[in-house]
C-alpha cells in the first residue's frame, strides 16, 4: 500500500484528495504485512488472540518505525464540559470484525479528548433500536455514532436528529445527517487499475450481491478503469456473487470455460477469492503466473492464502476515526446539508498479481 489516508468531504463523488496526516493503523498494517485487525489486537494487548511472537514483534516494530501509538486510558485530559460521552449504536458487532474495528477506533479517538463511549447493539431490530436510542439519549451525550455492518442507505429514526449524529458506514440520500463511508467506487477502480497496469486486458469480475451499494460501486469502479484504458465492457466477464467462497469457485469455473477466458479476476471480496483460488488450482492454473487475482476487504485470511492475496482495504478503523473527529471537532452544522466523508480504500500489493503470459 502506498501513501497515507485520503478522504473526500462533501463531494458526492469518488475522486480522492490526498491529505497529509499522522500515521494510521492502516499504515502499520501495510508496513508489517498484516491486517488492520491484527494491528488492533497486538497494540491493544488483546488477550486470547492466537498470534505468533514474530507477528506481534513485527507489528510493534512497524508501529515504532512509523511513530504510531495508541492513546491509553487515563492519558487523555478532559477538554469538554458537560457532555462527556459518545454513544455508539450498531446493528451488529459479532458476525464480522468490521463493527468491532469501528468501535475500537471511535473509542481511541474519544479518549484523546477525555470522552468515554457507551456502545449498544440493535441486531437490526427496529423496536430494540428505538429503545436503545431512548436509553442513550438520557445520558449526557456529546454526540452519537450510528454504525451499520453493511454499507447502505438507511431510514433514520427521528431521534437521531435530536443530537449531533454521524452515520458510520451508512448514509441518508438527502445528506441531512453527517456520514462517513468507504470510497467504494475508487476501491473498485484501484483494484482494476492495478491489473491493467500489470498488462491485463481481459479482466473478469466476480461481484457481490447486485442490490448492495458496495457491489454496485465496486462494479462502477471496474467499468471506469476499463473505459479509461479504451477497453470495451464485456458483460460475459462479470458475474453476480453473494460474498461466499462457493460462489467464487462456481463463477471462476464459468469464466475459465469462456472461449476467451480472462487472464485476471477482480473479486468483490476476499471470501469469494478463496473459492477463486480453489477453482484455479483444481484446473492446474497457477496464481499469478497463469491467472492474477485481486480481492477486496483485506480480511485476516488474505495474508495467509498461497500466494498471499493482493487486496483492497475496507478502512473501517479509519472510518471510525473520521466519525469521531466529525463529532469532536464540531463539524456538524445547525441545519442544512451535513458533512459527507468518503475514506479511501487503498490497495495492499502482495503476491497474486503478475503480467499476463502470452497465450498460444
Amino acid at each position: 500500500m502506498k501513501g497515507g489516508r485520503k478522504t473526500v468531504a462533501n463531494s458526492g463523488g469518488d475522486d480522492a484528495a490526498e491529505a497529509t496526516r499522522a500515521p494510521t493503523m492502516i499504515d502499520v498494517a501495510a508496513r508489517a504485512g498484516v491486517s488492520q485487525t491484527t494491528v488492533s489486537l497486538v497494540l491493544n494487548n488483546s488477550q486470547g488472540a492466537r498470534l505468533s511472537a514474530s507477528t506481534r514483534s513485527r507489528v510493534r516494530e512497524a508501529a515504532r518505525d512509523l511513530g504510531y501509538t495508541l492513546t491509553r486510558r487515563g492519558s487523555a485530559q478532559p477538554d469538554r464540559v458537560g457532555s462527556s460521552v459518545i454513544g455508539f449504536l450498531s446493528d451488529e458487532i459479532s458476525t464480522d470484525p468490521w463493527c468491532a474495528m469501528q468501535l475500537d477506533a471511535v473509542r481511541e479517538k474519544a479518549w484523546e479528548h477525555g470522552l468515554t463511549v457507551t456502545a449498544c447493539v440493535s441486531h437490526s431490530d427496529r423496536e430494540l433500536e428505538e429503545a436503545l436510542l431512548g436509553q442513550l439519549l438520557r445520558q449526557p451525550l456529546a454526540g452519537l455514532v450510528y454504525a451499520t455492518i453493511l454499507t447502505r442507505h438507511i431510514r433514520p429514526l427521528p431521534q437521531l436528529y435530536r443530537i449531533p449524529t454521524v452515520l458510520l458506514n451508512c448514509f441518508v440520500q438527502n445528506h441531512s445527517l453527517a456520514s462517513v463511508v468507504p470510497g467504494e467506487l475508487l476501491g473498485g477502480y484501484v483494484a482494476t487499475l492495478h491489473l491493467l497496469r500489470a498488462g491485463h486486458r481481459r479482466i473478469g469480475h466476480i461481484a457481490g450481491q447486485s442490490w448492495t451499494d458496495p457491489s454496485r460501486d465496486r462494479l462502477k469502479g471496474y467499468r471506469r478503469a476499463l473505459a479509461e484504458h479504451d477497453i470495451l465492457f464485456d458483460p460475459a466477464l462479470v458475474l453476480p456473487g453473494n460474498w461466499e467462497p462457493p460462489t467464487g469457485y462456481q463463477h471462476t469455473v464459468t469464466l475459465m470455460d469462456l472461449p476467451d477466458p480472462p487472464t485476471a479476476i477482480f473479486v468483490a471480496n476476499d471470501m469469494m477469492a478463496v473459492g477463486v483460488y480453489d477453482a484455479l488450482k483444481e484446473r492446474g492454473l497457477r496464481i499469478p503466473q497463469d491467472v492474477s487475482v485481486v480481492g477486496y476487504d483485506d480480511r485476516e485470511i488474505a495474508q495467509f492464502m498461497r500466494p498471499p492475496l493482493t487486496t483492497v482495504v475496507l478502512p473501517h478503523s479509519e472510518m471510525g476515526i473520521q466519525a469521531a473527529e466529525v463529532l469532536i471537532d464540531g463539524q456538524i452544522r445547525a441545519e442544512g446539508r451535513q458533512p459527507q466523508v468518503k475514506v479511501e480504500c487503498t490497495l495492499v500489493d502482495r503476491e497474486s498479481v503478475a503480467p499476463p503470459r502470452p497465450r498460444s
